[in-house]
């Protein structure tokens, strides 16, 4: 199994915390996201594993979407965190925190 699948699978766990992450910042889109995850170094993470993660936020209710025109095509859907969102996220990096501090312990044995 190559390197890359194995970074893949990791990163599945702890993807839709970086996703909603990104939203926190500002008001944003797919194609955007992902992007932003590519440039962080994620090269492997495409448009659509980022769709359908944005779908379970919508029916998990942790975002607010508004519709804008675009240059090219339909109008695009913009993402932006509501209360249950942000709170989350919250529990993510509090999540993350406690399993990196743990890891970081087990890698100085």
């Amino acid at each position: 199994m190559s390197t890359l699948v194995n970074l893949t699978e990791m990163l599945k766990g702890v993807l839709e915390g970086c996703v909603l992450e990104i939203i926190s910042r500002k008001e944003t889109y797919g194609y955007e996201i992902t992007r932003q995850l590519n440039e962080l170094g994620f090269t492997e993470v495409v448009d659509g594993t980022v769709y359908t993660i944005l779908v379970r936020l919508e029916k998990n209710n942790l975002v607010e979407i508004t519709k804008k025109p675009s240059d090219k095509g339909p109008p695009r859907k913009f993402f932006a965190l509501n209360d249950a969102g942000r709170e989350e996220l919250r529990e993510f990096w509090a999540k993350w925190g406690f399993i990196s501090s743990k890891i970081n312990e087990l890698k100085k044995e």
